[in-house]
């Protein structure tokens, strides 16, 4: 079936596969939902992986529902954490849901997706009501959750309120009446909570697709802003196709598995064919990655002139082509970009390699620094210039 291949592809895993068939073979559209709570302002990369098969689903025909968290977001989720959450202000939550609003058209069609609130339901949830949904799960079920199981046995607290959180996400799709539930496969638990309210309120069970979590740009840790190692999908085009460039040859076949919209599987394994036979440049592979990414969250003309800049730099002679790859030890949390430029030998300390950056001579893969605590993760490969002379070619690894 032509529709479940597209659906299937970059998927992690779909419970139940043969259900979701048997619904996508029936007359009339599907409702699909994922929720997002607004915990920071803005999406990158990560993010895009679950929307892009939102936009699959829209694409095929389907009813997208895309869920703002804004009542989960104040219980904070503790999915993979090892420590109980701050929630967030209304405020907070307020100011980041717009500007989700905003972002999240840059790939679904705003004629075709519904944008839901999780308030809209839960502001009329009483106290009884929540204490009966309490009563359909139990304590040990909620335990065999990996991180609250590794959380109890390590003697660290669990806030009563953490474990109410996958029962209200879990009647966020009894509210919305879902058909179909997209997560990453860290909320798996989660989602097939929402499968088993369902049940209990009499509806069909949801079909959970999870997706996986896209590593960031240093290939080991998921990508997130606060690690440094993220694309944002507000990112200028020349930072955005730059960052792109940056990655790994092997990440970059991850990326284009789980972000190219426009590379058919046959396409890619052709390109990957291709790469190992040696007729084929990686570095344009990725060129063609970057174009794409660049396009879809700015425009074709934007993407042509990242592109145009990017070969200025490093393909006309401004950087060297040929530059000696050095491989340097990092922190797993990363490395100031002024100790990097001290250890690489690019500045004679690290007062002075925060001196030029502050005099705006230093340049990251093309792009003046301003931070000279500016973090470079692990595992990133990345271009430094300070001057027009003084430039190297890095590869940072944990240890």
């Amino acid at each position: 079936m032509q529709d479940f291949d597209i659906i299937r592809r970059g998927t992690e895993d779909i419970l139940v596969a043969s259900e979701l068939v048997e619904r996508m073979q029936r007359a009339g559209p599907l409702r699909v939902k994922a929720g997002f709570d607004p915990t920071a302002p803005d999406l990158h990369l990560g993010h895009t992986v679950l929307i892009n098969k939102l936009r699959q689903f829209q694409d095929l025909g389907h009813h997208v529902m895309f869920l703002i968290g804004d009542f989960t977001g104040m219980i904070g989720d503790p999915t993979g954490k090892n420590v109980t959450r701050k929630a967030l202000t209304r405020r907070d939550i307020e100011s980041n849901a717009r500007t989700y609003e905003e972002q999240i058209f840059k790939i679904l069609d705003p004629e075709r997706t519904e944008i839901c609130f999780n308030s809209t339901w839960w502001g009329k949830m009483d106290a009884a009501g929540l204490i009966g949904l309490a009563a359909q799960h139990t304590v040990a079920r909620m335990l065999e959750r990996e991180d609250f199981a590794k959380r109890y046995r390590g003697a660290q607290p669990i806030a009563i309120h953490e474990f109410l959180y996958p029962l209200v996400q879990g009647y966020d799709s009894v509210a919305m009446r879902a058909d179909v539930e997209l997560g990453g496969t860290d909320q798996k638990f989660n989602l097939l909570v929402g499968r088993q309210l369902q049940q209990h309120f009499g509806q069909s069970p949801q079909v959970v697709i999870t997706v996986p979590i896209l590593e960031g740009l240093d290939g080991v840790q998921k990508m997130s802003k606060s690690l440094g190692n993220y694309i944002g999908i507000n990112d200028p085009p020349d930072e955005m196709f730059g960052k792109i460039m940056s990655i790994s040859d092997e990440l970059m076949w991850r990326y284009y598995e789980l972000l190219s919209l426009d590379t058919s599987l046959e396409t890619l394994a052709g390109l990957r064919a291709s790469a190992a036979a040696g007729t084929l440049n990686p570095r344009d592979a990725k060129e063609r990655l970057g174009r794409e990414i660049v396009a879809r969250f700015h425009d074709v003309a934007a993407a042509q002139r990242a592109v145009d800049a990017f070969r200025s730099r490093f393909q006309r002679g401004e950087i060297p082509g040929d530059l000696e790859l050095v491989t340097m030890p990092c922190a797993p949390g990363g490395v100031p970009i002024a100790n990097l430029l001290r250890n690489c030998g690019l500045t004679a300390s690290t007062s002075d390699a925060v001196r030029m950056v502050q005099q705006g001579a230093v340049r990251l893969d093309g792009e003046r620094v301003e931070d000279p605590r500016l973090l470079i993760a692990p595992g990133r490969e990345v271009v430094l210039q300070v001057g027009k002379r003084r430039v190297a070619r890095i590869q940072l690894r944990a240890g």
